[in-house]
């Protein structure tokens, strides 16, 4: 059973708009979740520098980081040459997977984004015919993956959603664990509740190098992790 990708996007377009409809981008949770992002990566030890990094003003970086400690997301020490170095705590690291997903759901660009990002993460997949690819996770993103796979040309073995699965979606069986799906060479997450927690599952049974992720869910790879 093929998908009919003109059916699925305007499915998928329909939930979306009433989703989002006469929702304005949040900036201000995108703000934060660029800022935690790049302290959970380490990529900055100054405000200046995340400011560079996630292209807001110094002030308003200053005003995240500050609620950020308050809140106890972000724990900051003394580092050399009198700068400070920030670390992600536990409870900040709960609270951006917590904002992805309200970003995720906000944007109103939410639909146009993910299709752009797994359609060029499943043209990468093309290159390897014989493949056998799943998505992991369920949802408006499991939705958008398969109508870009289609597309693309790029067959899937199924579906993982471990909570309350459906036995088939759109033509493509559903299970609750990828092992039910028998061999698989890669696998796609489309999970927006947690998707750290997932990717990293999927990393220590298949390597880092067989599972993909788009860069809108925010996710830290295997290597920096």
């Amino acid at each position: 059973m093929r998908l009919d990708v003109h059916a699925m996007n305007d499915i998928v377009a329909t939930q979306c708009c009433s989703m989002q409809a006469e929702t304005n981008l949040d900036s201000q949770v995108k703000h934060d979740l660029d800022v935690l992002a790049a302290v959970e990566r380490g990529e900055a030890i100054s405000q200046l520098a995340l400011s560079k990094r996630v292209g807001i003003a110094v002030g308003l970086v200053n005003a995240i980081m500050k609620r950020a400690v308050r809140k106890g997301y972000i724990k900051v020490t003394t580092a050399p040459a009198k700068r400070y170095a920030y670390y992600l705590t536990p409870r900040g690291f709960s609270q951006k997977c917590q904002l992805v997903a309200e970003y995720l759901h906000d944007s109103l660009g939410f639909f146009r984004i993910a299709r752009r990002e797994y359609t060029q993460l499943f043209e990468r997949l093309k290159a390897m015919p014989s493949a056998r690819v799943a998505l992991v996770g369920g949802g408006e993103l499991a939705e958008i993956a398969l109508m870009s796979a289609e597309e693309a040309g790029v067959p899937l073995v199924g579906i993982v959603a471990p909570k309350g699965a459906m036995p088939v979606r759109f033509g493509h069986a559903v299970s609750r664990r990828l092992s039910d799906l028998g061999p698989v060479d890669f696998a796609v997450v489309t999970a927006m509740s947690d998707p750290q927690d997932v990717y990293d599952k999927l990393v220590k049974e298949l390597g880092p190098s067989r599972v993909l992720v788009p860069p809108m869910l925010h996710v830290l790879p295997a290597a920096q992790a």
